[in-house]
């Protein structure tokens, strides 16, 4: 059979985050959704490929992309020209704000404005149908995407999600579905359905608005079982994953993980700040995310995101960051704030990129790195709009480290599923790596202290 082009192409090189697009563009429907060796959803050839390159043109991490859609700047100028400035790292946008919903708050990760902002579009007959994410009943996924047309059915999707999950399950659901329908998902999906909506303008019609999340790196679902199993819960018997259970007496950043043993039906927690940092070093990462430039979620018509940014970091009950990028989504705001719904204060731009700094400084700033490493490899990579900045020895070093731990988290945990085995042998790498970022860290700041002299 014909190797698929999005297989041979991005999945045989470790580029797939597991949007499902490509088996919603495959024209020979060759294309099924299935996890990987190490805890990912990615596509598997089930058919017969006539090879049209239906599915590698959806693409998300497509390393051959024609001119008109080379990176998210050109697909923002098709769809996000309306009204809108673009800013260096944040992409085309209206305004930014801080803001949280009055309705939705308490039972939100953040601030409830994607549960507010989606609600809207309901009530107001803008789209009919939502696809968003919410507890699976399938053993096999702890979440996945589902339907959702009622404000109740909204609610149960609230929440924020660290657990691999693909919109090829409702994708087909465009063909059936009466109405217009609304989806919300990280950068890389958003990508990919924006991708989609310019190969088939009828998408452009039925998804009439797409929602962005902010993403720090999407995780294996190893990262699930890991935290269930410093709890002391087999993976077996994982039930109900929370990963942002709040506490209500102290900061935004003071969140626990959660699960119900379904052994004995109890309730477990472990405090995320007691485990060191998840995100930073790579742990379970995709490796793909180490070649996305896209933080913000630049092609969405609205992003949310946590307001990791003072004063709004120290409120428990949690703030969102929401950049505006259409004028539905802005009228959206700005109607909720008229009518006593929203609290809302604007952010400036450089306020909004210095709350996602340290992803910038990953993403952007030492991209060349693992674009050197990739050509090393003979793995080609689409052309970048931040791959060129030189960066110190020090630097190399960190990306060189990150990516080793990224690579050794999912190889340890797939020979044993333990936690206390897999911090033994992590160990070493993640001090070599703590050692080496507390130094640059420093150095930056040194050097900051110094330009303020002068």
């Amino acid at each position: 059979m014909n190797k698929p082009q999005v297989i041979a192409k991005v999945v045989d090189n470790d580029l797939c985050t597991g949007c499902g697009v490509c088996t919603y563009s495959c024209s020979s429907n060759a294309l099924t959704m299935s996890w990987n060796e190490e805890g990912f959803l990615v596509p598997e050839l089930t058919g017969n490929c006539d090879n049209d390159s239906s599915c590698i043109s959806v693409c998300p991490f497509n390393p051959e992309p024609i001119e008109a859609v080379k990176n998210e700047t050109t697909i923002a100028d098709m769809f996000l020209s309306e009204g809108t400035k673009t800013y260096d790292k944040l992409g085309r946008l209206i305004d930014i704000y801080a803001s949280y919903s009055n309705e939705f708050r308490e039972t939100s990760t953040s601030g409830g404005l994607a549960t507010y902002v989606l609600d809207q579009l309901l009530k107001r007959g803008v789209v009919d149908h939502i696809f968003s994410v919410k507890l699976s009943a399938n053993d096999s996924s702890h979440y996945q995407y589902i339907v959702s047309s009622s404000e109740e059915d909204l609610r149960k999707t609230s929440k924020t999600r660290y657990f691999p999950v693909t919109l090829a399950n409702v994708l087909p659901k465009l063909n059936e579905l009466e109405g217009k329908v609304a989806i919300i998902g990280v950068p890389c999906f958003v990508k990919a359905i924006r991708l989609a909506q310019y190969q088939d303008p009828y998408l452009k019609e039925k998804i009439p608005f797409v929602a962005g999340i902010i993403c720090g790196g999407m995780k294996s679902k190893f990262f699930t079982e890991y935290l269930a199993s410093e709890v002391d819960v087999n993976i077996t018997n994982i039930d109900s994953p929370e990963y942002r259970i709040e506490n209500i007496n102290s900061n935004a950043g003071d969140y626990s993980f959660g699960c119900v043993d379904k052994s004995t039906n109890e309730n477990k927690f472990i405090k995320m700040v007691s485990l060191g940092d998840m995100w930073g070093t790579g742990l379970f990462k995709a490796n793909a995310c180490d070649f996305c430039e896209d933080i913000v979620a630049e092609l969405a018509d609205i992003t949310f995101g946590d307001a990791w940014i003072q004063p709004y970091k120290e409120d428990s009950r949690g703030t969102n960051v929401v950049i505006t990028r259409s004028p539905l989504a802005d009228s959206i705001m700005q109607d909720g704030i008229n009518n006593s719904e929203l609290f809302l204060e604007k952010v400036s731009p450089e306020s909004m990129v210095a709350s996602q700094q340290s992803s910038y400084y990953h993403r952007h700033d030492a991209l060349s790195v693992r674009l050197e490493e990739a050509r090393k490899k003979g793995i080609n990579i689409s052309d970048k709009r931040y791959g060129n900045k030189s960066v110190s020895i020090d630097v190399i070093a960190i990306q060189k480290l990150r990516r080793i731990t990224r690579k050794s988290s999912l190889k340890i945990w797939q020979k044993n599923k333990s936690a206390k085995a897999f911090n033994k042998k992590m160990k070493n790498i993640l001090l070599y790596l703590k050692i080496a970022t507390l130094f640059t860290h420093k150095k930056r700041k040194t050097i900051q202290k110094l330009k303020k002299l002068k």
